[in-house]
């Protein structure tokens, strides 16, 4: 059954609109029924963040007719919703049951055609970013014109960009800006369930909610009113970071023997937003292995992933997916997989002229009056004439080697001679 984009984040008003069969509902309350010990009607429903009307009370009723629970009284409220269940013998044997297979609590999930449905409609590539938008998300740093150029078509493509050059330039903070320049919100699911299998896809560490007012009116059922699904969350757009750590196994779904769930990939967790793979080249796993992996997403804007059983899965692969490396592209990767990827921006050491505005945007940071003459003794005797490149990151360094040197010594931090000639015997090393 296809469901609208609109549809699929209002609430059921039927267990048919759930998507899920009546086995799946009764196991998985059954189950939030045994965690609880005792539960009442309401409670059951809030934990599912399902409605109780023609949802949850028809899911009770049928474990009362198959006496799988029993009703203990009532929490003092009116109706059915107030009543308590525990589980009957019967009832507990078919947890346990239900158990054996996953051991799954908490929101009902939703189905893989759902999940599709609403990724596919937030999609990152939606997002429109104006030169005014790069700007004050880079208002910390200083780059050239013809980067700050290069980074918004590239986050209007909603597709893969290749970030390169020395480091201590900026790579990594271009990478975890372009999240501000990502407008927007979109939904996710608690959890995603394909062939009885339950996939955790939020992420309290990596997904952050926003604060929505609750709409006012009544429940469903009651004047016919539909409220927002509960299984979905409302979450600024994701941005999904890793390093060196990264290996091919972190990129399918990473089963959990003892619970019999999965944890969604790190790039299914990014849909609608962006995958930075930082330190690219520095992985365990040869890069171009990781590169062979991403062929038929960037290409098809869909995921293959495998559930243990050997059954594979067609998800959305709808984010921009960032690699940064401070290593030569050549070496890395060859021309037909350089194709794929839509946008490559170099980011070089920058001018005299950059590095002085760098410099005094640190200072005025970090509460260090600038003084011109102490930046062109810095600039003339640890830079021109020890024959060192400038790097974006130094003014940064520098000044905090001041500042900590100041504070030992009991001193306000300033430029001068002294302060930067130890600052600097401090953090280079000639070699």
């Amino acid at each position: 059954m296809t469901t609208s984009y609109k549809e699929v984040l209002l609430e059921p008003r039927s267990i048919e609109e759930t998507g899920l069969s009546m086995h799946f509902l009764v196991n998985l309350t059954l189950k939030t029924i045994y965690n609880a010990g005792e539960f009442s009607g309401q409670e059951v429903a809030a934990s599912l963040r399902m409605p109780f009307v023609n949802v949850v009370e028809p899911i009770l009723e049928f474990l009362k007719r198959e006496e799988l629970v029993r009703i203990t009284g009532s929490g003092g409220g009116f109706g059915e919703r107030a009543f308590r269940y525990i589980l009957s013998a019967k009832g507990a044997a078919r947890t346990q049951e239900a158990l054996d297979r996953n051991q799954y609590v908490g929101p009902v999930p939703v189905t893989l055609e759902q999940y599709s449905t609403v990724v596919r409609q937030e999609t990152v590539a939606s997002v429109v970013v104006r030169p005014a938008d790069v700007e004050a998300a880079l208002q910390a740093y200083t780059f050239s014109r013809r980067t700050y150029d290069k980074i918004g078509p590239a986050v209007n493509s909603g597709r893969s960009l290749f970030l390169y050059g020395p480091p201590g330039n900026g790579k990594t903070s271009i990478a975890t800006s372009i999240v501000r320049m990502l407008r927007g919100q979109v939904h996710i699911p608690y959890a995603v369930t394909v062939d009885g299998q339950v996939i955790r896809i939020f992420d309290a560490v990596t997904h952050r909610p926003v604060a929505l007012e609750k709409p006012k009116g009544k429940t469903t059922g009651e004047m016919g009113v539909r409220r927002p699904d509960e299984r979905w969350i409302t979450i600024e757009r994701p941005a999904v970071v890793v390093g060196g750590e990264l290996t091919l196994e972190n990129l399918d779904l990473i089963y959990d023997p003892v619970s019999k769930t999965y944890e969604a990939p790190f790039q299914m967790k990014a849909n609608g937003g962006m995958f930075l793979i930082d330190d690219f080249g520095r992985q365990q796993v040869p890069p171009r292995s990781l590169l062979n992996r991403w062929i038929v997403p960037l290409d098809t804007r869909v995921d293959y992933l495998t559930l243990h059983t050997g059954m594979k899965l067609e998800v959305p692969f709808e984010e921009l997916v960032v690699f940064s490396t401070n290593l030569n592209p050549t070496e890395l990767v060859d021309h037909a997989f350089l194709r794929r990827i839509r946008h490559k921006i170099h980011v070089m050491d920058p001018t005299e002229r950059e590095f002085h505005e760098i410099f005094r945007r640190a200072c005025q940071s970090k509460n260090i009056p600038y003084d011109q003459r102490s930046f062109a003794y810095l600039l003339q005797k640890h830079f021109r004439d020890a024959g060192r490149e400038l790097k974006a990151v130094y003014p940064r360094d520098i000044l905090d080697q001041i500042i900590d040197i100041a504070t030992y010594r009991g001193i306000r931090p300033v430029l001068d001679k002294e302060l930067l000639d130890q600052a600097c015997e401090a953090y280079f090393v000639d070699i």
